[in-house]
């Protein structure tokens, strides 16, 4: 395990990149990223450690109930303050985004608005469906999701930007297919809006 692209595993097929959508994870460090990245990717939790770079997967993803199934290629980007100007390199071109917040940290929650503002607020990420990931919801201690909503003031990412706030436990995995359904709609939805844009001109 470590940065760069790990080897594939049965339990996922990876698929060529050109068939996955791209979808880059961020947030602060200590947020839960890697811990939702590899229990997507092998389904159980993997202990891990600060990314000190990124880990990037290419998961196959059973969507509605094994009816349909959808690919991404995860890009999870480091967290602490040094790497965040680098996040921008990630998410050129990305599809949709995957926010972690941490619930129980109430403290850096302004820090992790300020950053999630940022990010969404670049030209080229104008319109880019976002996935907030509330981690840690199985906590005592978690804030409730309206509580987070408001302390990220999602309601102020603007009218351009699709987003989604999902509870969540990366360790169990809870939240994590719900939350992954909705942001594959959330695209699927800015593709076909694009494409009548597109014919429109």
């Amino acid at each position: 395990m470590g940065n760069g692209l790990s080897e594939p595993h049965a339990i996922f097929p990876c698929l060529p990149s050109f068939q996955a959508l791209h979808i880059v994870i961020l947030g602060l460090d200590c947020a839960g990223k890697t811990t939702v990245l590899y229990r997507l990717r092998f389904n159980e939790f993997v202990n891990t450690v600060p990314t000190k770079g990124f880990n990037t997967e290419k998961i196959k993803v059973t969507l509605g109930g094994k009816v349909r199934t959808a690919a991404f290629h995860f890009w999870d980007v480091g967290g602490q303050e040094k790497l965040r100007p680098l996040w921008r390199s990630y998410t050129r071109c990305a599809d949709g985004l995957v926010f972690v917040v941490d619930s129980v940290d109430a403290e850096r929650m302004e820090e992790a608005k300020t950053e999630l503002h940022k990010i969404t607020r670049l030209q080229e990420n104008q319109g880019v469906p976002v996935l907030v990931v509330a981690n840690k919801q199985d906590l005592r201690s978690a804030l409730p999701l309206g509580e987070v909503e408001q302390m990220l003031a999602l309601n102020e990412l603007g009218s351009h930007t699709p987003w989604h706030l999902q509870p969540a436990c990366a360790i169990i995995g809870e939240g994590l297919q719900e939350g992954l359904e909705r942001l594959h709609t959330m695209i699927n939805k800015r593709r076909k809006m694009m494409r009548q844009q597109k014919r429109k001109r």
